[in-house]
Order: structure tokens, then sequence, then C-alpha cells
């Protein structure tokens, strides 16, 4: 006989499946909050967010149906995003609070788990001035205070910004599409924090401030250790090079992205196109310069940076500017000198590992390089990573005072070259270090802007879709912080690859691309967080931009693609 149904009226309970098969009951149309409360000791780190069916939510999300439920921790990116956007509404509230009339702003991240915040309008924040901050902060934090959603028209959160006198935030709104938008309230303070919030301050007890340079750090636990705060490294150089990028900005007159925005809708693109490019070569230039009159001591030009800097567009600027001062670079390929498979280390999980610098065979490349620059002839292996072994491959000497330019993650890993070559060195650092964010509180992320053109080139030159792209992120995101980001000090000089239009030039070409993931996959929800950050961008065309630009090394079309350095 075959089974009936018949109408009935809904259960007061709802069923959670969670990941590892058990099933959680309780009152139906109840918080997240509150019927995950039962398991939320047991989570291996701080529970902060959810993900129902296949989409984030905030721990206020009511669920009144059967459903599949993740819990989201702060080990995980998405909770650790969730944490440290609401601990910067904290900290924004309790400054308002203390230094009515000042301006802060929450600038760029710092390796170690923090933000560098930047004060206006009052001198800068001493020593006891921060105590009192940190101080208020952790009286809201014991006050337990919500962090309440609000869903209102686009047209009351502008009026609203204006009439507070942010005109960044103010600009955004102009710009939006959307009819309407959610504001976080805490206490009598109201902003756009571009995401989901944790429900209440009680969640936020692990930050501290501490001074830096002329401003300060809201530190914060890091996804990878969240019971802790891992001490303050100094990175002047990197925070030289923000500062710059800073600067740059303010020559085009765009602060923020509602400024950018401004500036396209006045048709101002080509404008900032050309500008931004110029301000690239001009440093590109000014590189070129300081290893042409460094001579001898700066024989090996060592260039490294983490996925999608444009470190293959920049080497080759840079061999072009190099050749117009009448200098020869000859490039070798790193990786050609790779062990063979055998003897290839392999990783946690037991595969091989080809990221770490002990896959490299040291001896041979510091063998070859000191008699390359000794001016001997030398045969260059060739790697067959089909086979996984090494081949002879051409022989090579190079011309009395000619360069060799050595690219890879480990360039300025000081184990890659002899201490004897150190002093004969010229090491750069090449990143996409945005310092334009979407507003003074809600910042963009270096790692956001790099992602977006790793989707797009590898959709245009890989054959991977946005989904590929996004599932393999977070293992190359390990890769940099393990070989890349320790040793990014070292370098003479750093090479800030962004370009403050990318966005609005990349978002035409990723949306298409992010909108394919399919939904209910776990790349589904960074597709959709990755989709709602581009629509702060005012589309720009990408046509306008120049054949040799570092975007171009991207969206495809560049005029460097098969550009060679002059060979031995």
């Amino acid at each position: 006989m075959n089974p009936s149904s018949s109408f009935t009226t809904p259960r007061p309970t709802v069923q959670l499946h969670l990941p590892d098969g058990r099933i959680l009951e309780g009152p139906r149309g109840a918080t997240a909050e509150s019927l995950l409360a039962s398991i939320a000791d047991t989570l291996p780190a701080p529970l902060v967010g959810v993900i129902v069916n296949g989409s984030l939510h905030d721990l206020l999300h009511p669920i009144d149906l059967e459903a599949r439920v993740r819990p989201v921790t702060l080990a995980e990116v998405d909770g650790a995003r969730i944490y440290r956007r609401s601990l910067t509404f904290l900290l924004d509230v309790a400054f308002a609070t203390l230094f009515p009339g000042a301006s802060l702003a929450i600038e760029h991240s710092l390796a170690s788990g923090g933000y560098f915040c930047h004060v206006t309008g009052r001198p800068p924040l001493t020593t006891d001035d921060l105590a009192r901050l940190e101080a208020e902060m952790r009286r809201l934090v014991a006050l337990d205070l919500p962090f309440t959603p609000h869903r209102i028209p686009t047209a009351d959160a502008l009026a609203l910004f204006e009439e507070q006198q942010q005109p960044d935030k103010a600009a955004l709104m102009r710009h939006r599409r959307k009819s309407t938008i959610t504001l976080y309230q805490l206490g009598d303070h109201f902003d756009d924090r571009h995401g989901f919030l944790v429900p209440s301050t009680r969640y936020l007890t692990r930050f501290d401030l501490v001074p830096l340079e002329d401003s300060f750090a809201l530190r914060y636990p890091r996804q990878h250790s969240p019971d802790r705060l891992t001490p303050l490294a100094r990175y002047p150089k990197l925070l030289a090079s923000f500062r710059q990028y800073g600067a740059w900005l303010s020559k085009l007159g765009i602060g923020h992205v509602g400024a950018l925005n401004d500036a396209i809708q006045a048709g101002r693109s080509r404008e900032v196109i050309l500008v931004s490019e110029a301000l690239h070569e001009q440093s590109i230039a000014h590189i070129a310069r300081q290893i042409a009159e460094r001579g001898d001591a700066a024989r090996l030009v060592l260039i490294a940076g983490p996925s999608s800097s444009g470190k293959t567009t920049f080497s080759r600027r840079l061999t072009v500017q190099l050749i117009a001062l009448g200098l020869s670079p000859y490039a070798l390929e790193l990786d050609n000198y790779f062990v063979d498979r055998s003897r290839t280390p392999r990783d946690a999980d037991g595969k091989l590992d080809y990221e770490t610098i002990d896959a490299l065979h040291l001896t041979q490349l510091g063998d070859h390089l000191q008699r390359l620059l000794a001016g001997e002839e030398v045969q260059l292996p060739r790697y067959s990573f089909q086979e996984g072994r090494q081949y002879p491959g051409e022989i090579v000497r190079l011309r009395p005072g000619q360069l060799v330019l050595l690219e890879g993650i480990h360039g300025l890993n000081p184990r890659l070259i002899p201490p004897s070559l150190a002093a004969r060195s010229f090491q750069i650092y090449a990143s996409a270090l945005t310092q334009l964010n979407l507003d003074r509180t809600n910042r963009i992320s270096t790692t956001d802007t790099r992602l977006i053109r790793r989707i797009v080139r590898d959709a245009r030159d890989r054959g991977y879709n946005a989904a590929d792209t996004i599932g393999r992120w977070e293992s190359v995101r390990r890769g940099e912080k393990l070989h890349i980001f320790p040793h990014q000090e070292n370098a003479n000089v750093m090479f800030n690859s962004a370009l403050a239009y990318e966005l609005s030039a990349l978002r035409p070409l990723a949306e298409p691309l992010l909108r394919q993931v399919t939904p209910g996959t776990p790349e589904y929800v960074e597709a959709r967080r990755l989709l709602a950050f581009l629509e702060w961008f005012e589309p720009m065309d990408p046509e306008w931009i120049p054949d040799d630009s570092i975007l171009r090394e991207f969206i495809g079309g560049s005029i460097l693609a098969d550009f060679k350095v002059w060979g031995g």
C-alpha cells in the first residue's frame, strides 16, 4: 500500500542537523544563538556565527524550519571576520564616547593579528589615552550590550550619515542601488558594518590596544590561534608602503570608495586610470635607478611576494626600465631548481610540498649563482614536472656587469642564497597593499583584492571556475603565511601593485564568475560575500586599461605576456 500524506499543524519544535550527524531540537523560531547554546562550550573556539542550509547568518537568525546547520567559530575565516567586524564597531563607539569631535580610521591589517588605527581631529593618543580607551571598551563588554540589526531604507541611512557629518559613509549610500540596507545599533550609535556581527559585546573579550608609530594598533586573535593574541611584530617598511599609497590616493582625490565612485560617475575614469598607472611607473623607474646606482652591489635582484601580486608583470616592467638605463638582466627560473620528486618534502597531510624552501636544491642554486656572477660558463638545469626530475638545460655565460633577476616565493628568505652573495643582492617585495577603504571604519582586505584578481585570471588562463579558485585559496594563504610574510621586511624596497581603480574594473569580469558558484557549497558562502563587496564599486570599462598595466596580467591583453629578457 502506498504511503499517504495529510495536512497537519506545525510542531512546536524544529530539528537542526549538525555536520557530525547529531540532531538538535528546540523551539521553532528561536535564534541560532539559543538553539546552539547547549553545544557552544564543546566547540574548539568561541561560537560567533552560523551557516544554515549553506548560507551564512549571524547568531540572531531565527530558525523556523528543519535545517542543516553548521556552527561558525572564531577559528574559521568567516568567524574571524565576524569577530573583527564587531570589535571595530566596539572600538569606534568607545572612541566616540571619549573623544567627541575627533575621527578614528581603521586602516590596514597587521600580519601578527591587528589593525593599524589612525586618529585625526586631535593629537595622537597618549599611552594614558589608550588605557582609557581600552578600559571603556571593556566596560561596554561587561555590560553585554546587544548589536541590534535594523533594515532601513537606503535613503534614511544616507540622511543619517549626512546628519552625522560622515561624508565617506554618505557617499557610499548615494551610490547604493538597493533600496534598503542593514545598519547595526550599539547603544545610541548606528553604523553599516558590511557584514554580520556577534549578538552582543560580551563575545568580544580578546583584544588590546598598543601604541604603534604615531598611531595605535587594535589587536585581535588570529584565526589559527583564537585563544590568544600573538606578539605584535613591527613592520616599518610595510607601514611606509601603505602610507605611500595613501599619499597616492590623496593625489588622485580618492580617499575612500565613495570618492572613487564619484569620480567614475563624473567621467574621470580615464584620468584615474592614467594617473594610477603613472604612479606605478614612477615607482618602478625609481627602483630601477636604485639598482643601477648600486652597481656590483646589486648584481642579483630577488623578487618575492604573495599570490596574484602581479610579480610577473612587475619583473618585466622593471626589466624594461633597467634596459633603458643600460643594464641587461638575465631572468633565472627558480622552478628549475626543484629537487627530484623522490627527495621532495611532504606536508602534514603526506602530500608533496613544493612550497617549502627545502623543495629546492639550494646548494646547486648557490653554486650556479656564484659562478654566473663570476663570469663563468654554467649549464643550468631544466626541471620536468611531469617526470619529477632535472635535466641539463641551456649553457649560459653572463656579459660583464649583467644582472641576474630571480623571482619566486622564497626570494626574501635568507636561506635562498649563500651568505657571500647577500652583499651583492637587491631584494624586492611586491604585493597589492591597498589603502583604499570603503569608508573610515570598513576596510578593504588586501587578500580580497588578490583573490578577485586570481578568480578572473584563473578563469581566463587556467580554465578554473570561481569555486575552484576559492576552494584552493585557504591553502595558498597558509603557504604565504609560512614562506613569504615572515621575510617581507628583509626587502630593500617594497613595490605596491595595488591600483586605486582596479576593483571597479574587475567587477564586470568577476561578478559573472562568482554567480556561477553552486548554492549550498562551502565556496558559495565566500562567493556571496565577494558579490556583496563588489556591489559597492561603480563598474568601469576594462578596455581603458593600458596594455602594460599590472592589471593586464589578470584580465588579459598584456603587451608583456610574451616579453623575454635578454639572455646571457
